[in-house]
């Protein structure tokens, strides 16, 4: 027979157990021992073809049976992609009783990383209300975009990054600090050499936006007040930049044509610069511009190879088009006379010597441009009415020569354009290179606003079908490395641009018989088509073809 003590331990025991068995029922049912995917603990870690066990994940995606580009340029494989929170938690075998928030069935469809885009003008539209969905750039399956390309922006980054925070953008955003409004800030458009003090200040400025998280460097020495610089100066604030972990160079060289140095030697510059910074190039939005320079790819694969074989870290990226955009001041006039900007060269032209002088050099500058007729006028306030007509178009009812109209034109401001100057064999050419990215150089603006070119709606969906679905000049896997994981590599985006476990959830799926641009010459605004669903940041920005109200991106900076 027990003691009266012995029966009441053991009450308190089956009291204990009974307790601790419901506060595991609860913990259980309240989701504390629920199994979390594991993810790699170096990043970057491909998945390589893994399988799930049922019950072992809890997916908040999952993508199920597409033909899966992991952005590496490794050959497509049919497998799924799960999502969680974020990240991509897996990519391979998911079992079939999973359990998901959202389950896609991808099978006929392409699944891919989000695309990166280099050289998007999508500041300022990106830091209002009106334009921050980005809504033409999500049609393009583009969640990353590489602002202030052409040396552009504001010289303190900060007066640009707090409106795309506070409005929240539709994609994500990598600020980059540019030259020109680097060197605007300290010079304005002054046609000179810097003052040390001055060179000092504007390698402050590049200090401060690196610190701040900018992710790198560009310049555009074709456009005022970049083209009065030198190399030395470029390699000045280049090096600056050079002392920042994973920065770069990217630059819209000084000549994409024949101007003044010549295409070719504005390679060799741009590869100057990168031998003496110690950082990568980049050319952007590369080019031959113009029959005089037609055929001279040739000569710029060859330099950019022999630049690599040396062990420079040369990069260039392109778009997908035979006509380029600028504007007429920058395409017409000689850069001497652009010194001051436009208000001052208005007034240069109304001066009848001055006049007279700046036109004989513009004759030259229409030819590189392969004549009026290749120049078409995208916007132009003080009369609508010429938009998305060609400058001999615009000439011939107020019996003017084009070049009279187009002074006229400037006069009042000038206009951008878009000019018909390309060969398609160059930029096929370019194309084919393993070195070569894919850009937009597109700008973000109100929907049906002035005569845009319609790269800004249709880059990257039309190097998909024309270049590689219908003429097959690249592979789709070459294509989706060129527009995602390359550019991530190249610019240092961590966690971006890959389709692998632990990397952020860009993802786009899209329907290989559908995807195309639709945006012409003639018609700009119109968007591209083929993009079924496209997440950012793990959540759903594109469902079934149509963008969400929700805006799901984020700034970038970057972590040093």
């Amino acid at each position: 027979m027990q003691s009266t003590s012995g029966a009441a331990g053991k009450r308190i025991a089956l009291i204990i157990a009974g307790l601790g068995a419901l506060v595991l029922v609860i913990a259980a049912a309240l989701g504390f021992f629920r199994s979390e995917p594991r993810q790699s603990s170096v990043p970057g870690d491909a998945a390589g073809s893994e399988t799930a066990s049922a019950g072992e994940h809890d997916y908040d995606v999952i993508i199920r049976g597409g033909d899966v580009f992991d952005g590496t340029g490794s050959k497509r494989r049919v497998a799924d992609v799960g999502i969680k929170g974020d990240r991509i938690v897996m990519v391979g075998s998911i079992p079939a009783d999973a359990s998901a928030g959202k389950v896609i069935d991808a099978r006929g469809k392409m699944v891919a990383p989000g695309f990166i885009d280099p050289h998007s003008h999508a500041a300022p539209g990106i830091t209002t209300p009106e334009l921050a969905a980005a809504v033409p750039i999500l049609f393009q399956g583009i969640t990353t975009v590489m602002i202030n390309p052409d040396g552009g922006g504001p010289a303190d980054l900060r007066e640009q990054t707090v409106p795309i925070q506070k409005n929240v953008p539709g994609v994500n955003v990598v600020p980059m600090i540019g030259h020109n409004g680097v060197r605007r800030a300290v010079m304005g458009d002054a046609n000179r050499k810097p003052t040390p003090a001055e060179q000092k200040r504007m390698e402050d400025y590049v200090r401060a936006a690196m610190q701040f998280g900018a992710f790198g460097f560009s310049s555009g020495p074709f456009y005022i007040p970049g083209k009065y610089s030198n190399t030395a100066e470029m390699v000045a604030l280049a090096k600056v930049a050079a002392q920042f972990p994973g920065s770069f160079h990217i630059s819209h060289i000084r000549d994409e044509s024949s101007y003044d140095i010549g295409v070719i030697n504005a390679v060799r510059e741009l590869i100057q610069i990168s031998r003496e910074a110690k950082l990568p190039g980049i050319v952007t939005h590369m080019k031959m511009l113009g029959p005089s320079v037609w055929g001279k790819s040739k000569d710029a694969i060859e330099l950019i190879n022999a630049a690599r074989a040396e062990g420079l870290s040369i990069w260039a990226d392109q778009y997908p088009y035979s006509a380029s955009g600028s504007g007429l001041q920058p395409a017409l006039v000689p850069g001497w006379a652009q010194e001051g900007g436009s208000e001052a060269l208005a007034k240069r032209l109304q001066d009848p010597e001055q006049r007279a002088l700046i036109r004989k050099e513009m004759v030259q500058n229409l030819e590189r441009r392969a004549g009026p007729n290749a120049i078409m006028i995208r916007r132009y306030e003080p009369d609508p009415s010429v938009e998305g007509k060609r400058l001999d178009e615009i000439a011939k009812p107020r019996n003017q020569h084009p070049l009279d109209t187009a002074i006229d034109m400037l006069i009042k401001g000038g206009a951008p354009i878009v000019s018909f100057n390309m060969n398609e064999k160059d930029l096929e050419a370019l194309m084919k290179q393993p070195w070569m990215m894919t850009s937009s150089d597109g700008g973000l603006v109100k929907f049906g606003s002035g005569s845009e070119h319609p790269r800004a709606y249709g880059a990257y969906p039309r190097k998909l079908r024309r270049y590689v679905l219908d003429k097959g000049v690249i592979s789709m896997e070459q294509a989706i490395h060129a527009s995602a994981g390359l550019p991530a590599t190249v610019f240092g985006i961590r966690d971006r641009g890959f389709l692998r476990r632990g990397a952020f959830a860009d993802v786009l799926v899209f329907d290989p018989k559908t995807i195309r641009d639709t945006a012409t010459y003639d018609k700009p605004h119109s968007y591209s088509v083929g993009m079924v669903h496209v997440f950012v940041n793990g959540q759903a920005a594109v469902t079934d073809g149509k963008v969400v109200p929700k805006r799901y991106g984020r700034l970038l900076l970057k972590e040093r």
